[in-house]
């Protein structure tokens, strides 16, 4: 993203900082005389590599600093890798070979994310493993796949998982005052705040149920699989357009939850002051978890690991980490849709210079929100403004279609519970790749060149 590849003005690196800037032209200085030898037919290359970009006013391209001063150059998911070595570095791939630039795909700790936020999970996992010990090597987690069919096991996994949800509806009704069906599905999204994560794709596939739903006769209704929509995050302070998301999600919200017509086949909920603490009581509640960046924008992401190391299912792009979970839980356990990163830039493309269409469905929810249904719709003329008329930049017309047909497959799978808990157990079980430890691991082997100690015992000897 572009805000995490800074560019910092030269004149305001001077007045604050003026020895470093006197350091980082020398740095840049002996490293264009070492590329201006290494490829002397290419005298474009030392625009392009240069630390300090040619601009009005100059500015300072941390991010290159950063290459050049660095051992490794580490991505988080091996779709990040790539796109790092293509994309933005593909000239210092050249420059310094591709060994330079690794893969240590994230992990996440099990023993917060699974013993400390779900301990009746944790002790199902050890009665039949025989003990804790795959909290310090997750990949021991393989061997509960052979219990997928065992009915008690499998009974127990599903009690936990309602007892968790009914933890969460409990919490919902005390702190927020909203009252939610703990047999429904449960829909997750808790994640910072940011248009390519796209939360607007989920609230604007919200309305779009909402709508259908409103057309429907009783007798149809009662067909319709029940869901709550969750979300949760923060915004940055100054991000106006992140606020005018939460803003539409929380007016929805007030909307749907008090539609009698509707009653408990769609509630809205947006959980406050979003933090690592929450995440523990709303991550082991998941049926379905939203992981749906554009294609080619998430690094990694790593609550997409937690979810389903609780025995939630993803909905997801073809994006960072998703990607590998698909690799691993089997394509069969997760429900993906979308384009692909490598369609993005003729998507934008397109965009500003073909003849593109908005789907009926999508202008039907932006007609909707423009009427004043959920409000005053001028504060959401702009969120709706950057996809009709401002190029779309994150695709969320592009990938509108896809995502409601996706979800009505996931209304559909869940109401066959039984096949839905398969899935759950199934994914649970392949999820031993995704620990910290192996990411430490790697780092150790791969970056840091050092060794692992063991750990001291327990009486200091």
């Amino acid at each position: 993203m572009p805000e995490a590849l800074e560019k910092w003005s030269v004149p305001l690196v001077q007045h604050l900082l003026p020895r470093h800037l006197q350091l980082i032209y020398d740095i840049n200085f002996q490293f264009l005389q070492f590329v201006e030898r290494s490829f002397p037919k290419e005298r474009e290359m030392l625009g392009r590599v240069s630390i300090i970009e040619e601009s009005e006013p100059k500015r300072v391209r941390m991010a290159y600093l950063a290459v050049i001063g660095s051992h490794k150059v580490n991505g988080v998911a091996e779709l990040h890798s790539d796109l790092v070595r293509t994309t933005i570095f593909k000239d210092f791939v050249r420059i310094y070979g591709p060994d330079k630039f690794t893969n240590v795909t994230n992990g996440i700790t099990p023993r917060r994310w699974l013993h400390q936020a779900n301990p009746r999970l944790s002790a199902l996992i050890a009665s039949k493993l025989g003990g804790h010990e795959f909290l310090r090597d997750l990949n021991l987690l393989h061997k509960i796949e052979a219990y997928v069919d065992d009915k008690e096991f499998r009974k127990e996994f599903q009690a936990i998982k309602f007892a968790n949800k009914e933890r969460l509806a409990d919490y919902t009704k005390e702190v927020q005052g909203i009252t939610v069906d703990p047999h429904s599905l449960f829909d997750i999204q808790v994640k910072r705040i940011h248009e390519y994560k796209r939360q607007q794709l989920n609230i604007f596939g919200v309305i779009h149920r909402y709508l259908e739903l409103k057309e429907m006769s009783p007798e149809d209704r009662k067909k319709v699989q029940p869901r709550v929509s969750f979300f949760g995050g923060k915004a940055a302070p100054g991000y106006w357009m992140a606020k005018m998301v939460i803003h539409l999600i929380n007016q929805v919200g007030k909307v749907v939850n008090n539609d009698k017509d509707i009653g408990d086949l769609l509630k809205v909920v947006f959980l406050e002051d979003y933090n690592v603490s929450k995440a523990e009581i709303i991550t082991p509640a998941s049926d379905i978890s939203e992981h749906i960046s554009t294609a080619g924008t998430e690094a990694s992401g790593t609550s997409n690991m937690k979810f389903v190391l609780n025995g939630g299912l993803i909905i997801g792009t073809c994006d960072g980490a998703n990607i590998e979970i698909t690799r691993e839980v089997g394509e069969d356990n997760i429900f993906l849709f979308g384009n692909l990163s490598e369609d993005v830039d003729d998507l934008r493309h397109h965009h500003f210079y073909g003849d593109f269409q908005l789907d009926p469905s999508l202008k039907r929810v932006f007609d909707t929100i423009r009427s004043g249904t959920f409000g005053d719709s001028g504060p959401f003329t702009g969120l709706v403004d950057s996809i009709v008329d401002h190029g779309d930049y994150y695709l969320v017309s592009d990938d509108f279609k896809s995502y409601i047909d996706t979800q009505k497959l996931i209304d559909e799978a869940y109401k066959d519970q039984e096949a839905w808990l398969t899935k759950t157990i199934t994914a649970v079980s392949r999820m031993g790749f995704f620990s910290s430890d192996r990411c430490i691991d790697e780092y150790a082997e791969m970056i840091w060149n050092v060794e692992p100690l063991p750990p001291p015992k327990e009486n200091g000897a």
